[in-house]
């Protein structure tokens, strides 16, 4: 059947524009499928939490960066490095670069990035593991424990990249667990070496991969106890450079 012939002209341009929009979408999604996982919706800069990048959940992401961040003795770790010289210390996943916090006060760090990287760091982030408290017997105690270190006071956070101020930070919230970790010897949290199952719980930012140049990553959160006894405040000015 000749349906050209039996539509209005004006139909089939509008038919004809919508087909080639839908045989270029498909293509560029063959090309590049990474480019289609959606943003946030209010900060442009960053992927949905409920978005899976590069194959993995928010969540599972975060416990890739606990692995990274304690897999590295004290001496080397970027936790403590308030200049960047670290940064780029057993940085070996393909797709996604991590940023260190503090255990608590400023730092201004230099660092260098391959393009194409997505960024992924915490704002107010805590773990429980069986190592560090032994009188947690159950993944019900960890979670509990994990939750806890962010909701001892009143917490403030703020991000600005580029001179964009992120919003709605506390929409970042994630919980993971159980998940595998090996402490070394010295590691950053000076718990006995070994293996142990750790949970979780914090608010991160998950960057989309910057433009090749120069950025200007600036960071802050702090928490405020009642008691005085577990107050925490950190604030992070990092120049990142993303090279081709």
């Amino acid at each position: 059947m000749d349906w050209k012939g039996k539509l209005p002209h004006r139909l089939w341009i509008v038919i004809n524009i919508a087909a080639v929009g839908i045989v270029i979408a498909s293509f560029m999604m063959i090309l590049s499928p990474v480019s289609f996982v959606l943003a946030d919706g209010i900060n442009p800069y960053v992927y949905s939490k409920d978005d899976k990048p590069y194959g993995l959940t928010y969540a599972q992401w975060t416990a890739n960066f606990w692995k990274w961040v304690i897999s590295i003795p004290q001496q080397n770790n970027p936790n403590n490095d308030p200049t960047g010289e670290k940064c780029a210390i057993n940085q070996n996943d393909p797709n996604v670069w991590y940023l260190a916090p503090t255990f608590g006060g400023a730092a201004e760090r230099t660092c260098t990035i391959p393009k194409e990287k997505a960024i992924l760091f915490p704002l107010l982030a805590g773990e429980c593991n069986y190592l560090e408290n032994p009188e947690l017997k159950t993944e019900s105690d960890l979670r509990t424990c994990a939750m806890q270190s962010n909701d001892q006071g009143s917490r403030s956070m703020d991000v600005t990249i580029d001179g964009v101020k992120l919003k709605n930070l506390e929409n970042y919230r994630v919980q993971f667990g159980l998940f595998d970790v090996t402490f070394p010897e010295n590691n950053i949290f000076s718990v006995k070496p070994g293996n142990t199952k750790v949970v979780s719980d914090g608010f991160w930012v998950f960057l989309k991969p910057l433009a090749v140049g120069k950025h200007e990553l600036e960071f802050s959160a702090s928490i405020i106890d009642p008691s005085g006894v577990n107050d925490y405040n950190t604030h992070i000015k990092d120049h990142l450079i993303v090279t081709p």
